[in-house]
C-alpha cells in the first residue's frame, strides 16, 4: 500500500494537536484516517512548525498540509488546493472579559503567516505576530496584547480554559474559501486521490459526521 506523508502543525485544536500522551489526535486526524483507507493510502503524520510548513512540502519533506490551512489566492500561487474538507468560517477577537472594542483596534496577537495576519497588517496599532497560536492566548492573559484575532473555531475550544478571564470582542469577520489540503504544485496523482475521498465522504454525509463530533453544533457543514 502506497503511504502519503501528511504535515501537520499538531498545535490547533480541534483541528490536529497532541493529547497528554503526545500522540496526535483532533477532527483533521480523524479525517485523514479515513481518507486514506478510502483510496487505499497509508497515511504518515508529520509534525511540523507552520512557519515552514509550505517550504518544506516543496522540499519534500512530506506529500501534502492538512493542519487547518485556509485556503487564499496568495497561498494557491505555491501550492495545489483540494477542494475544502471544512467550510469557510469567521475569524473573532477575544480580550480580556470587561474590556471594551477599542482593544481590537490596540495591540493585537495573531499567529504568524495566517489569514488573520494577513487581514489585520495595517489595520491595528501594534500587529503582534507569534509562532504558535497558544502564545497568542498567553500574550493577552499576561498583559502582552490588547486582544487575540484566530478562527472562531479554535477561540471555541479555548475561552473556556481560561475560566472567564477572556471573552469575545467585536465583530466577526470571514476571510477565507474555506479549508483544504495543500500538495506540490502539479501532483495531480495525488490531489486528484484526495479530492475523491473528500468528494465520497461530502456525498454519504461521513465529513459532517466527523464535523459534527469535533465541533459540535457550532461547526460548519456542507
Amino acid at each position: 500500500m502506497e503511504t502519503v506523508r501528511l504535515g501537520t502543525e499538531g498545535a490547533y485544536p480541534p483541528f490536529a494537536y497532541l493529547n497528554d500522551d503526545r500522540n496526535l489526535e483532533g477532527f483533521e486526524i480523524d479525517l485523514g484516517e479515513e481518507m486514506c483507507r478510502r483510496v487505499q493510502l497509508k497515511c504518515q503524520w508529520v509534525v511540523n512548525d507552520w512557519d515552514s510548513i509550505i517550504p518544506n512540502l516543496q522540499d519534500e519533506k512530506y506529500d501534502a498540509i492538512m493542519a487547518a490551512m485556509s485556503i487564499t489566492e496568495e497561498r494557491d500561487k505555491l501550492v495545489d488546493f483540494t477542494q475544502p474538507y471544512y467550510p469557510p468560517e469567521a475569524s473573532r477577537f477575544a480580550a480580556l472579559a470587561g474590556a471594551d472594542e477599542s482593544v481590537t483596534r490596540g495591540r493585537v496577537a495573531v499567529q504568524e503567516a495566517t489569514v488573520q495576519a494577513d487581514y489585520l497588517d495595517g489595520r491595528v496599532a501594534q500587529l503582534k505576530e507569534y509562532q504558535l497560536a497558544e502564545e497568542t492566548i498567553d500574550a493577552v492573559l499576561q498583559g502582552q496584547a490588547d486582544s487575540v484575532f484566530a478562527g472562531a473555531s479554535y477561540l471555541r475550544e479555548i475561552l473556556p480554559e481560561s475560566e472567564g478571564r477572556l471573552a469575545y470582542m467585536g465583530p466577526q469577520v470571514v476571510l477565507e474559501k474555506g479549508t483544504g489540503i495543500a500538495v506540490r504544485e502539479g501532483d495531480e496523482a495525488l490531489l486528484e486521490k484526495l479530492d475523491h475521498a473528500i468528494s465520497m465522504m461530502k456525498e454519504d454525509g461521513s465529513l459532517n459526521e466527523l464535523i459534527a463530533k469535533w465541533f459540535g453544533d457550532a461547526g460548519q457543514t456542507f
